[in-house]
């Protein structure tokens, strides 16, 4: 009983009374809530530290949004993004990473508006982003590329396609650095491993041309908008090869011909020793290793895999299985399978695929060429194709394009019902050309008889194409001379070059020919020329059209003058090449040519710039005969300031060395330079006015171009500061070359007369010819030298008029004041040399004939004169004269103020001059 009554007390019911509410369990859910109004403005504002488009989504909204299921969302995503960066630049550096990594995940998209749309992303980033902020995230890029390219999908690899043509043209070097991967893929785009019984013999993978009826495309243009990729893609290859070379003409390995760069050497600093002249091996080339041994190149280094197309052996791989493929899709467009009536004529479609075909079977061989055993892998590749390329490739050679027949309106064909137009622009010749270049690169001279067969067909196909006369761009002309370079390598005697230089020449000689062109030809020219000029030392066989060609290089350079500086430098460099050889043609050509050329007026010296006024100024030393009329011509080339005073200087120094008077050990070229032509090129150069000019200048008056006064018979005409010193600094090269002369008493004399002939008695002087005179008479004179009383006369006119207009030349006058220190310099020497000189000055002071306004001036020159340290004797030996001049002038001054000039000059002779002080003293007074 009391067990029970136990257990009952534990679980005991509680009686609920009427009335009473159920009281609450101890477990009870409290389910009661209160509600209360949110406000949430500041979660509408724009966030202030990531910039919005206009749907108000940030970078990270839109990058989160890429992970959307809804194709819909992911397209607005891709178009957000770009909208946003369009706005806000400084976004993609800050997100890079996630916006490449987001964007290359839906290359592979089932949506083809979300590919469509981030190929457009793609575009646009690439036009923002260097390749060099890419390049750590491009493996990734690649990866998804790759990944696209071998997607199941059809669409997918049609707009993979795409992405791969944004790629290739923003970043080729980052994209033809995974070559081995890509290649592949390209491989696997048209084709499929063949499976056969050979698989299980495990011999080499043999491929096959797919054909999948899904695509939305034919077969065969699906296989040409591969075949055009992997072109862009091999040219890439090829272009980001560390030797580059032109496609069409190719310097051989072994040529001995190349592009030096020339150094610049400044002869005045050697002839003082300061410098010493550094030689290069090879005229700075690339040295030239005779020994057996190669450094192992860093390339060298990696696996075979990451070196792509670089190793031999991965080239070798790929053209062994793209040849194939290749040569079935051209068998599939050739004029046998696709019109077997019409013979060589070729649909539009098929010949673009032939085309492409033809150029990544010329890019590969372009990179064979590349490796250091080049004439091995020239050899594995005739072993190997060339049995296949003749039996395919020249079966219907040359090809011509079929055009396709068009109704058209006939007002747009003049009433013509017909008219004969082609479905797409595509070169035939550029075909034929490269089918050409193919198979001229697998002969040599050894296998000349073997291939003579289509190599008469080549010969004959590119001697007519040279000689129709039609118009041919500047890629068709590369190629057709690059074949015909080959073709004068593999057979090299005259009666096989003759015909192709001559058919070269007739295309030479079209009229208006595009500039690409023409330099084309004239490279191929010099360097048939260079050619056969190291050949010609052993064997003297010159080629007669190319001869001419030389020979009519100079009068071409005069024709051209300024029209078109760029080919007037490359025709310059050839005519400089062949004069520096002797070429005997030429140098007649360039003799008859020169005064053209050199024409101070309008000669093609005068026209060009800088750089090739100097290569022409070097010509000049080439010259056979230099007669009188070139000299006066080059003499106005010189003083005119059409060309630089420095390069004045360097034609001066080279008619010096043309001159008997060079010193030369050895007897230089007869008649070159006549002794009396050349000191009247002197003489002229050093006047620098010719005699119409001085003529002209006699009816000129007054200010401001006339510096005039009424004690010397000499006014003067103040040039402009370009033309002073210009003038001036190729008077200090005349006068070098004057004092250089071993008799100068002679040299003297000669100049004397020139100077009495031509210059005293005009009344009217230029101050730069006045001055250089006096410069060359104080370079010249020596205690041999007798001046002659109209040279004394003449020359103290001359000192009394330029000192007169330096003392009175007003300070803020920049310009004429720049020329005080040359001429008051020369002045002062001249007078120091010749105490004649300066007593002639001083007896023409006769200051009762001036006006009282000169009077200053004349008294600030004596000042002066008593000043100088180099006068001072000779003022003190004309001291009677000075003290005249003084009486003369207080003279004047009688009955007035006297003022503070008049009371310097006092003081300077009581100074100077009555106290007779001995020596000349240290002071040379600078005014």
């Amino acid at each position: 009983m009391t067990k029970k009554r136990k257990h009952q007390e534990d679980f005991q019911k509680v009686k609920l009374k009427v009335g009473k509410k159920k009281p609450k369990l101890e477990n009870a859910t409290d389910t009661t809530f209160k509600t209360k109004a949110i406000q949430i403005p500041e979660q509408l504002k724009e966030d202030g530290v990531l910039p919005t488009q206009n749907r108000k989504l940030n970078i990270k909204d839109l990058l989160s949004q890429m992970h959307h299921y809804s194709p819909g969302v992911k397209h607005n995503a891709l178009l957000g993004l770009k909208d946003l960066l369009s706005q806000y630049p400084f976004v993609i550096d800050a997100h890079l990473s996630n916006i490449i990594s987001e964007m290359a995940a839906v290359f592979t998209d089932k949506d083809s508006g979300v590919r469509g749309a981030a190929v457009h992303l793609l575009q646009f980033l690439a036009s923002k982003i260097k390749a060099e902020q890419i390049a750590p995230f491009f493996p990734l890029v690649s990866a998804h590329l790759s990944s696209a390219m071998t997607h199941i999908s059809e669409g997918i690899q049609e707009d993979s396609l795409k992405v791969l043509d944004v790629l290739l043209e923003a970043y080729p070097t980052l994209l033809t650095d995974r070559s081995s991967i890509l290649l592949k893929n390209f491989v696997e785009l048209i084709s499929h491993q063949q499976l056969s019984k050979r698989l299980k013999s495990r011999e080499k993978l043999s491929w096959m041309l797919s054909v999948n009826p899904n695509r939305r495309v034919t077969s065969q243009q699906w296989r040409l908008n591969v075949l055009t990729r992997l072109k862009k893609f091999l040219q890439a290859v090829v272009d980001g090869s560390s030797e580059t070379e032109d496609e069409g003409l190719q310097e051989q390995k072994d040529s001995l011909h190349s592009v030096r760069n020339p150094i610049c050497i400044s002869w005045k600093a050697h002839a003082n020793n300061q410098e010493h002249i550094q030689l290069f091996e090879n005229g700075g080339l690339r040295p030239k290793i005779n020994s057996s041994f190669r450094l192992r190149s860093l390339t060298s280094v990696m696996d075979s895999a990451e070196k792509g197309l670089s190793s031999a052996e991965n080239l070798k791989s790929f053209i062994e299985i793209i040849i194939p493929l290749l040569i079935e899709c051209w068998i599939e467009a050739s004029p046998a399978q696709s019109a077997p009536i019409l013979g060589n004529l070729l649909e539009s479609e098929s010949q673009q695929l032939m085309q492409q075909v033809l150029s990544i079977i010329h890019l590969l061989w372009k990179l064979t060429k590349r490796h250091d055993e080049t004439y091995k892998m020239e050899l594995w590749l005739r072993v190997n194709y060339l049995v296949d390329f003749k039996h395919h490739f020249m079966r219907h050679f040359p090809y011509s394009l079929h055009e396709t027949v068009k109704h058209r309106k006939k007002d747009s064909c003049k009433g013509n019902k017909y008219c004969m137009t082609s479905s797409n622009s595509v070169d035939r010749l550029l075909l034929n050309l490269t089918l050409c270049d193919i198979m001229v690169s697998l002969a040599s001279t050894s296998t000349l008889q073997t291939d003579s067969g289509w190599l008469d067909m080549i010969r004959k196909f590119v001697t007519d194409t040279l000689q129709d006369g039609s118009k041919l761009n500047s890629k068709q002309v590369n190629r057709l001379l690059g074949v015909t370079w080959r073709l004068m390598q593999i057979q090299q005697n005259k009666v096989a070059t003759e015909p192709l230089i001559k058919a070269v020449y007739t295309l030479y000689q079209q009229r208006n020919l595009l500039f690409p062109v023409r330099t084309l030809l004239l490279k191929f020219f010099s360097r048939v020329y260079q050619k056969e000029d190291l050949r010609t030392q052993r064997i003297r066989s010159r080629s007669k059209v190319l001869s001419r060609w030389l020979a009519g290089l100079p009068q071409q350079l005069a024709l051209l003058g300024l029209r078109n500086p760029e080919l007037s430098n490359q025709l310059i460099d050839i005519i400089h090449s062949a004069a520096s050889r002797s070429n005997k043609e030429l140098l007649q050509s360039l003799q008859a040519t020169a005064a053209r050329i050199y024409d101070p007026l309008e000669g093609t010296l005068v026209l060009l710039p800088a750089e090739a006024q100097r290569r022409l100024v070097q010509l000049v030393y080439f010259l056979p005969g230099l007669p009188a009329s070139l000299l006066a011509c080059l003499s106005r080339c010189c003083i005119m300031g059409r060309m630089s005073s420095e390069l004045a200087a360097t034609l001066i120094g080279i008619l010096h060395m043309r001159s008997s008077f060079a010193g030369w050990k050895c007897q230089v070229q007869d008649n070159s330079v006549n002794d009396v032509d050349y000191f009247s090129f002197l003489f002229s150069t050093l006047i620098g006015f010719s005699r119409e000019e001085l003529t002209s200048l006699q009816g000129i008056r007054g200010k401001p171009h006339i510096s005039q006064t009424q004690l010397s018979p000499v006014r003067l005409y103040l040039t402009d500061l370009d033309q002073f010193l210009h003038h001036w600094a190729v008077t200090e090269m005349i006068c070098h070359s004057l004092s250089t002369i071993p008799s100068q008493s002679q040299c003297f004399d000669i100049l004397q007369t020139g100077i009495c002939k031509y210059l005293v008695g005009l009344v009217v002087i230029p101050d730069s010819t006045a001055g250089s005179v006096l410069c060359a008479i104080n370079k010249l004179l020596d205690q041999a030298c007798i001046l002659s009383e109209n040279l004394h006369k003449f020359l103290a006119s001359c000192c009394y008029s330029l000192l007169y207009f330096l003392l009175t030349l007003d300070k803020e006058d920049a310009e004429h004041v720049q020329k005080r220190d040359m001429l008051w310099g020369s002045c002062i020497s001249a007078l120091a040399l010749l105490p004649r000189l300066l007593r002639l000055m001083l007896q023409s002071l006769q200051v009762s004939r001036i006006c009282r306004e000169e009077l200053p001036v004349v008294a600030q020159l004596l000042r002066l004169l008593m000043q100088h340290g180099q006068l001072r004797s000779h003022m003190i030996t004309n001291e009677f004269l000075v003290q005249q001049i003084i009486k003369d002038i207080m003279t004047l001054k009688s009955g007035e103020v006297q003022e503070q000039w008049l009371t310097d000059l006092h003081y300077c002779f009581n100074i100077y001059l009555a106290s007779h002080p001995q020596g000349p003293g240290p002071v040379n007074t600078v005014y």
